[in-house]
């Protein structure tokens, strides 16, 4: 091993430990591990209404909505850094909704010399019965959904009347962007 092996390996180290020491405090604000799910989860209760479930681990689904047109009704929550045009969709116990919050818009290519951070620049509401109908591949992990129900699903940055946003929604939605998203939001 070479001094500059070793220096890199040192300056990679620190940058781990105040990584891990950034990792602490968001858990301690979430109150479970920093983890891009559980991080999605927090913000989408927070912001959407919705009531999570005990465990983080429940079959079916992460919550069910509280109040507005979706009152009670069963969500997943997902979070994308990058929206890939990809959701994990369960097949056994399936939730009403999917809820999905992601980073920018990315095509599948290697990740190499790239980073991921954790942003939010778009929120997906999908009807689940309505969207497995409509899928031309078989419903699970990493489904293929086309670029056009992405659309009609899309809430956030642009507004839908199926489910409109508040300013606040919108406003909290933006402190999570590195970008300036524009939009009817």
């Amino acid at each position: 091993m070479t001094v500059s092996d070793m220096a890199q390996l040192a300056g990679l180290a620190g940058l781990v430990r105040s990584k891990n020491q950034a990792d602490a405090q968001v858990a301690g604000f979430i109150g479970r591990p920093a983890i891009t799910g559980h991080f999605g989860e927090f913000v989408a209760a927070n912001l959407f209404g919705i009531a999570l479930h005990d465990s983080a681990v429940e079959k079916g689904s992460d919550g069910r909505f509280v109040g507005g047109p979706l009152a009670g009704r069963s969500v997943e929550i997902k979070y994308y850094p990058k929206l890939e045009g990809i959701l994990d969709i369960k097949v056994d116990g399936a939730p009403d909704y999917y809820l999905v919050l992601t980073g920018p818009r990315s095509g599948a290519a290697s990740s190499r010399g790239t980073t991921l951070p954790w942003v939010i620049e778009g929120a997906y509401l999908f009807e689940t019965a309505s969207l497995v109908s409509r899928l031309t591949a078989k419903a699970g992990v990493a489904t293929s959904v086309r670029r056009e129900f992405w659309q009609e699903a899309e809430i956030y940055p642009r507004a839908n009347p199926v489910f409109p946003l508040s300013p606040q929604q919108c406003e909290a939605l933006r402190q999570f962007s590195e970008a300036s998203i524009g939009g009817a939001c």
